[in-house]
């Protein structure tokens, strides 16, 4: 083995982990922001299928599905507008109401958290928020 020969030593070993680590801190959250947005959005387009589907069952029955029917009708009634009943972002079903507060009928998701309120990613999603003026 040669003299002039020599590996990394230990402090210069650590001091690049250390880089590595602050880097990996300061990307991270980037992508998790990302990860939150997507599912949002995701939620969003659930909710304007859900939409479609419902105006398709008021042309043909002339009225849109009452809350207490709920969205289940659009899967398990006479005529199926939906193959399945999609679920928001997070796994849960989505809120009803019709006639809704914010139009004929409203959908609802209660975010990352299933909890009424919040913000940011804990925040509620309307499909009333997702029509475009």
């Amino acid at each position: 083995m040669k003299q002039n020969e020599r590996g990394f030593t230990l402090l210069e070993i650590m001091v690049v982990l250390v880089i590595i680590g602050v880097l990996a801190a300061l990307v991270a959250p980037r992508f998790a922001d990302r990860a939150d947005e997507a599912k949002v959005e995701t939620t969003k387009v659930q909710m304007q299928n859900i939409a479609q589907a419902l105006k398709l069952y008021r042309l043909q029955q002339g009225h849109y599905p009452s809350s207490s029917e709920g969205l289940a009708i659009l899967v398990n009634g006479s005529k199926r507008y939906l193959d399945t009943m999609p679920k928001d972002a997070w796994g849960r079903d989505f809120i009803y109401l019709a006639p809704g507060v914010h139009g004929d009928f409203d959908i609802l998701s209660y975010g990352a958290d299933g909890q009424m309120g919040g913000s940011g990613i804990d925040a509620d999603i309307g499909n009333w928020e997702s029509k475009s003026s």
